[in-house]
């Protein structure tokens, strides 16, 4: 059921993959090919937000708090998952892994190393100040548009 949280949620999860995108992109090597990347984790955003953070809405200030955190959380796994598994499928098209064991393994290790690449200052505390507005923005339009 369509609710104003699940919106506001959803948009706000949005930006913040907007950003976290952005703030990604210059620690890759220069070689990368980006592609839709910022596209594909802004709709992981949107549906993080929607499906994760809107229906966990309306349960106060701590709670709303908590919420933005698991909320960023999951879009930061999602897009981990996502974009980790993307670039096993580009590698196994050029023959790099022996089977599907070891395709499959390989996303789990391409995914460590950029979460790895993530942790930096700049993107903890986009993290940290992306999940305390979203949450506060998400309980606010809980509240006001019930």
């Amino acid at each position: 059921m369509p609710t104003a949280a699940r919106l506001m949620a959803a948009i706000c999860l949005a930006i913040v993959a907007l950003v976290l995108s952005e703030q990604v992109k210059p620690l890759m090597p220069e070689s990368t090919s980006f592609g839709r990347f910022t596209w594909l984790n802004m709709g992981l955003g949107l549906l993080a937000g929607w499906f994760v953070m809107g229906p966990r809405a309306g349960r106060g200030t701590v709670q709303g708090i908590n919420n933005g955190l698991t909320g960023v959380f999951v879009l930061i796994l999602w897009g981990l998952g996502v974009q980790a598994t993307y670039e096993m499928f580009r590698l196994a098209m050029r023959n790099r892994y022996k089977d599907a064991f070891e395709a499959l393994t390989a996303i789990f290790e391409i995914g460590a190393e950029y979460g790895l690449i993530m942790l930096t200052v700049p993107i903890g505390v986009t993290f940290l100040i992306g999940a305390l507005i979203s949450g506060l923005l998400t309980e606010y339009a809980e509240g006001k548009w019930r």
